[in-house]
């Protein structure tokens, strides 16, 4: 039986230990992991979402761009720099559960194994 790679879960832990939001998928764009920080501003706990597939995280906040276009789950910054494996900066809004709507500026990195594995993305990102 194989787990996720040591790598994601090495930088799950450290994200773990930030005051920054930081939001962590794998090479599939599939949820691994989001920090407390990041629950303040998404308005779920990530005990109550845990891991899931992009199509359906990307729908849960109902993203948008700043203009009000909702945005394809494949948009959203952290899943274009996980599968085009480059860095991506971008602003969206999201609607949290209690229906209240938040701007978010998203710094998405690609991450791989140190033999060139591509193992994911993971995102910081604040309140703009």
């Amino acid at each position: 039986m194989s787990g996720p790679p040591i790598e994601l879960l090495l930088l799950k832990q450290v994200a773990g230990y930030l005051a920054t939001p930081v939001f962590l998928i794998d090479e599939d764009g599939a949820l691994e992991y989001y920090n407390e920080p990041a629950e303040q501003l998404l308005g779920q706990r990530y005990e109550e979402t845990g891991q899931i597939p992009l199509e359906t995280w990307g729908k849960i906040w109902a993203p948008t761009d700043l203009d009000g276009r909702p945005l394809a789950p494949d948009e959203l910054p952290v899943a274009v720099a996980a599968r085009e494996r480059r860095p991506v900066l971008g602003t969206v809004a999201i609607r949290r559960p209690d229906g209240s709507d938040r701007h978010l500026t998203i710094t998405a990195l690609p991450f791989e194994s140190a033999d060139g594995a591509r193992l994911g993305a993971f995102a910081i990102f604040w309140e703009s």
